[in-house]
């Protein structure tokens, strides 16, 4: 059974917890979320990883290792996503729950205070951040953003977005440039890391097996000694006008040219419309029953992958492909004959019930694990209510093959990315 609490740590910070006694785990997240900005983005996309080197208490990587190790092997991990127009910092970590522990350790209190200890208390020499942490992390950021460009999927995926919301923040890589990167230096993070802590909107969340209580008090008293002054307003821009299609080729020494083509939904969260979207998109190249699977994939043999994904926030819907150069025309011309096929209801409902089943599947077995759970509901930060995954799958259950044209007929075309392989396979 699992219960679902919320409650205010202090101003512009929230706390909330899943409890779900399946588990022999829980975790404990910190997450932080700003309005994306190309001038600061590198150096809080930076500042997770490097809070994750050491702290005052535990001064190297490999004290603050053995202290994890202590505590029955848990993990500490930090990442960097983007919500809508929002820069989301994550540092989570992962431990035994308390229940299970040999000598009745509360691990969840022991992580929490951790955690407290690398968020607020980073192992500053001379008034900044360590030379030598900071040199490690700059080259391993910029060597992350090398492996975005290394995997061609990924890299023309990104591509699609920064051309289509040039114009907005959106369209701002989540690392920012190798060039932003490297020109950081150690007080840049630390002017980072202090409004981080002071302005930035907070949820605190902790998963599983897990008394949340403990974890709760230990974070109020960590802010109350910060001095919280006004919380950023986080807000995304969704557009849903399409001036002029927008259409860049580039060349590239691959033997895979991809296709990948951005269209605007003109509905986003938290519109009630977004189930038929999602459903919608589901029909569409979502699933392996999908038009753009069965039809552009397997009878027409155009590309190697064809999917669809809508990202709810934005209101944009990706169609991306991997194809040969000499088919890059004519998967777009099918793929825009299946949205047509779509926006004229030219679809069973078998194909409905199917999409139906996928989704809903998708969404129960969320609550499997711990990560899933939580992203499902932190997603949710911006959302006026709170809905579980089986909320959600009623909500689906219920679009019409009416809703779901309609939802069809929304969908325009706005950026085509062509990234054309240059090598022979």
């Amino acid at each position: 059974m699992t219960e679902i609490g919320q409650r205010i740590v202090c101003s512009g910070v929230d706390f909330q917890s899943i409890q779900d006694i399946r588990f022999k785990t829980m975790r404990i997240s910190v997450n932080f979320m700003l309005p994306i900005n190309r001038n600061d983005v590198s150096a809080y996309a930076v500042l997770p990883a490097m809070l994750c080197r050491a702290s005052k208490q535990y001064p190297d990587y490999t004290k603050l290792s053995q202290r994890l190790s202590e505590l029955y092997g848990a993990s500490l991990k930090a990442d960097v996503q983007k919500l809508g127009d929002t820069l989301l910092l994550s540092i989570w970590t992962v431990g035994l729950a308390d229940k299970f522990t040999l000598y009745g350790e509360s691990v969840s209190k022991e992580l929490a205070e951790l955690l407290c200890n690398i968020i607020f208390e980073p192992p500053f020499e001379n008034g900044t951040f360590r030379q030598n942490d900071f040199r490690q992390e700059i080259r391993q950021t910029v060597e992350m953003i090398d492996s975005e460009f290394n995997d061609k999927r990924i890299y023309a995926k990104h591509r699609c977005e920064e051309i289509m919301c040039c114009n907005e923040p959106y369209g701002i890589p989540r690392f920012g440039s190798k060039d932003s990167v490297r020109k950081l230096q150690p007080d840049d993070l630390k002017e980072a890391w202090q409004r981080l802590i002071t302005h930035a909107r907070i949820r605190i969340m902790t998963l599983g097996n897990c008394n949340p209580d403990l974890v709760f008090h230990d974070f109020q008293q960590a802010f109350v000694k910060v001095g919280r002054s006004q919380t950023v307003t986080c807000a995304t821009n969704v557009i849903t006008e399409v001036a002029e299609i927008k259409e860049v080729s580039e060349p590239l020494e691959v033997a895979q040219s991809k296709l990948v083509m951005g269209f605007r939904t003109q509905i986003a969260a938290p519109q009630k419309e977004m189930s038929a979207v999602r459903l919608m998109t589901a029909m569409f190249g979502g699933t392996p029953h999908s038009k753009l699977f069965l039809n552009v994939r397997e009878k027409l043999s155009l590309c190697y992958y064809c999917t669809a994904r809508y990202n709810r926030h934005k209101g944009i819907l990706l169609v991306e492909s991997g194809v040969e150069t000499k088919n890059i025309e004519a998967a777009k011309k099918e793929i825009l004959h299946q949205l047509d096929e779509m926006r004229q209801g030219n679809f069973t409902d078998e194909e409905i019930t199917s999409a139906k089943l996928s989704l809903c599947n998708n969404f129960r077995t969320a609550s499997d694990y711990l990560g899933a759970t939580e992203s499902w509901y932190l997603t949710q930060i911006f959302m006026p209510d709170t809905q579980t995954p089986e909320q959600a799958a009623e909500e689906i259950n219920q679009v019409t093959r009416e809703e779901i044209i309609y939802a069809a007929n929304q969908v325009t075309l706005d950026t085509v990315y062509r990234l054309v392989g240059t090598e022979e396979e």
